[in-house]
């Protein structure tokens, strides 16, 4: 066990060193509009929303590694050589045995979002590893069955869910297609050589019909017993119908196989949206009609882009907790909050609670730095659309939804202090218009020189620090 310790600690020092890339799900090339009226007024909604948590959370946490891949046997994956391959995922697969999230207060995550300015929630119900933070019961591999099971919130989802919801975030549940803990789809009669399932599944299609069931079953308890659901978000972007495997799917340097390992997506959204009536799917990077919009990770698209889409980024450098993890700044987060908006995305940042249940203090400190940041700036952030001119270089520029109102967001540089005045060229306000600064609320001085329109700050915050400022015009 000693060794099992070392081994955990190794690993995660080396996964968290920005080593594992292979995991990151790409973004689609291609775009399908739903048709559905109650779907496309669902998705309206949630891209008023723009700014969301997921929560990565499940055995990983006890020995503070990466998420499930450590038990994937691919190239990029490193382990400790004296452990085997089979006893690793023993090892890894015992630590349910462990996972007592005594801490575990979903007021409290609900409480801090909120305060941070977040609108909606992604929770993993099920990582690729297999263990289910919902009472499954087509499976006894889940957080009400082991340490936990005597907890009144033995139920981990159906309590964050409801904590999430007395806060009226919009409710997205997390699953992965993928299940390496079921026998069927990784078979235990086969080695395991990589993500995919270990077994033709044209030679043996009744195991493989067995885990679509399983598949379908479990996605059917989470629609119909944990509440109302806004987004279904789906993980596992490698099984998917052979026909969407084209040449950006290969270009993850991800393994394929050679026949299509697709669970039944239009009849899982049929079931989902008969019980969640405009429910989003989000079939990851799997293009086609249950994509309805896009989420590239951990990177923001190099230009605006008119279709939904958001942005997923971890808050530190893992999804999941990492003892002594590198946390982004609050300056850096805003950042990208206001340049993923500005070209016309969300963003769903990713925090990692503790094993015991907690949001780590570093998060939280993060979280509601970004949340007094939105309480004066949120009007140019939420229900926002984009402008032709979008960007002049640490100028972002975003559109009122219903009024059309311009919103100017000028980035500080991290380590400056807020200038005198403040300049930017494009989308320059009308000849007498008022230019409203939203730290104060008021209107500030401004004039056109040349191409620019040149803001002059109020005395009582320059040399001050400040991620950005805003203006409504």
């Amino acid at each position: 066990m000693r060794k099992g310790k070392i081994f955990a600690l190794l690993l995660s020092l080396f996964l968290s060193a920005g080593m594992a890339q292979n995991n990151l799900h790409h973004q689609s090339s291609v775009y399908e509009w739903p048709e559905d009226p109650l779907v496309k007024e669902k998705l309206e909604a949630w891209r008023d929303k723009k700014f969301g948590i997921i929560i990565h959370w499940g055995i990983y946490a006890v020995p503070g590694i990466i998420e499930s891949w450590s038990i994937c046997n691919e190239s990029w994956i490193d382990r400790d050589s004296t452990i085997a391959y089979d006893d690793y995922k023993k090892w890894y697969w015992g630590q349910s045995e462990k996972f007592n999230p005594v801490k575990f207060d979903p007021e409290k995550w609900a409480a801090v979002s909120e305060k941070a300015g977040m609108k909606y929630l992604v929770f993993t119900t099920k990582h690729h590893d297999g263990f289910n933070m919902f009472d499954t019961k087509q499976s006894d591999y889940k957080i009400s069955n082991g340490p936990f099971a005597g907890n009144p919130k033995a139920d981990v989802a159906k309590y964050v869910f409801d904590a999430y919801r007395q806060k009226d975030f919009m409710i997205g549940a997390y699953f992965s297609k993928p299940d390496w803990h079921s026998e069927y789809f990784w078979w235990k009669k086969y080695a395991t050589p990589d993500r995919n399932v270990n077994y033709d599944i044209t030679k043996y299609p009744w195991r493989w019909e067995k885990f679509k069931q399983f598949t379908y079953n479990q996605i059917s308890e989470l629609m119909h017993g944990y509440g109302k659901m806004d987004i279904l978000w789906l993980d596992g972007g490698w099984v998917r119908p052979k026909e969407t495997v084209n040449a950006e799917v290969l270009s993850w340097g991800a393994p394929i196989p050679p026949f299509s390992q697709e669970v039944d997506i239009p009849a899982i959204a049929k079931m989902a949206r008969n019980a969640q009536p405009g429910l989003l799917i989000v079939d990851r990077t799997v293009h086609g009609p249950y994509e309805n919009y896009q989420t590239p990770e951990q990177r923001i698209p190099d230009t605006k882009l008119d279709h939904p889409w958001e942005s997923c980024l971890t808050l530190a450098n893992n999804w999941g907790f990492v003892p002594n993890d590198q946390f982004k700044s609050a300056t850096k987060v805003i950042h990208s909050l206001v340049e993923v908006v500005a070209k016309g995305g969300s963003l769903l940042l990713g925090v990692g609670p503790t094993p015991e249940g907690e949001f780590p203090p570093e998060a939280i400190h993060r979280l509601e730095a970004i949340g007094d940041w939105m309480k004066r700036n949120g009007e140019a952030i939420y229900n926002t659309r984009t402008t032709g001119i979008y960007q002049d270089g640490n100028t972002w520029f975003t559109r009122g939804k219903k009024d059309n109102k311009l919103f100017a967001i000028v980035c500080i540089k991290e380590g400056e202090t807020i200038p005198s005045t403040l300049q930017w060229k494009g989308n320059l306000p009308a000849k007498g218009a008022p230019l409203k600064f939203l730290q104060t609320g008021k209107p500030v001085k401004w004039k056109i020189v040349g191409d620019n329109v040149v803001v002059t700050i109020p005395k009582a915050l320059v040399g001050k620090t400040a991620p950005a400022l805003a203006f409504a015009y």
